[in-house]
Formats: C-alpha cells, sequence, structure tokens
C-alpha cells in the first residue's frame, strides 16, 4: 500500500510542469525585409480575419493583441514603401544631374568653338 501513494506523488510532480505551459499566444508579424507588397496584404487580411473570429467570440484580448500586431505589421510594411519612394526620388536626382551635365557639357563646347572663330 505504501507503493501506491509514492508511485502517486511522484507521477503528480513530473506531470505538474506538462499542465502549466502556456497557452498559444497571438500570432507575431513578421520582419520587414521578409514582407513584401502582396505578402504584406496577406498577413493583413489574416489578421483581419483573426480579428473578426475573436471579437465574435467575446476574445476581447486576443482581439486587441490581433490589432496591436496588426498595427506593428502595417507599419513594417509601409517601411520598404517608404524605402523605395526615396530610392527613386534619389535615381531621378542623379539622372537629372547626369542630364544638366552633358547639357553643360554642349553648352560649355559651343562657348569654346566660337570663342575659337575669328572675328
Amino acid at each position: 500500500m505504501l507503493l501506491k501513494p509514492c508511485f502517486l506523488a511522484l507521477a503528480l510532480t513530473l506531470a505538474a510542469p506538462a499542465f502549466a505551459q502556456p497557452g498559444p499566444s497571438a500570432p507575431r508579424a513578421l520582419p520587414a525585409p521578409s514582407l513584401q507588397g502582396e505578402d504584406c496584404k496577406a498577413q493583413e487580411a489574416l489578421l483581419e480575419r483573426d480579428m473578426d473570429l475573436a471579437r465574435s467570440r467575446g476574445q476581447m484580448l486576443r482581439r486587441r493583441e490581433l490589432a496591436d500586431a496588426l498595427g506593428t505589421l502595417q507599419a513594417q510594411c509601409k517601411l520598404p514603401a517608404v524605402a523605395q519612394g526615396r530610392e527613386a526620388r534619389i535615381e531621378r536626382l542623379e539622372q537629372d544631374i547626369r542630364m544638366l551635365r552633358s547639357e553643360l557639357e554642349q553648352a560649355e563646347a559651343q562657348l569654346r568653338t566660337l570663342r575659337a572663330e575669328p572675328r
């Protein structure tokens, strides 16, 4: 009889940590470099669907966590678009500078030929 209570105590001691495992948490947004246009839209749609589902089930804490994840995702998705816009502006300005320099060289060449002509 003494063996059963000891065995039961040992089994409960070993099994207790298994019961204390945390439940599933809210999905987290992926890092910005791996997200591109359509990936962002798909992730946003997934989070919005999960938010609606959580709202319909009355899971307000989960809905709030999903809303925070959605906000983070939207901020990360906007950063590459801003960076691309900035890179495009830089490229456009560099192209304008190259064009203006070539026009300046042509104008200087014309000026040299005019100065070199006899009067």
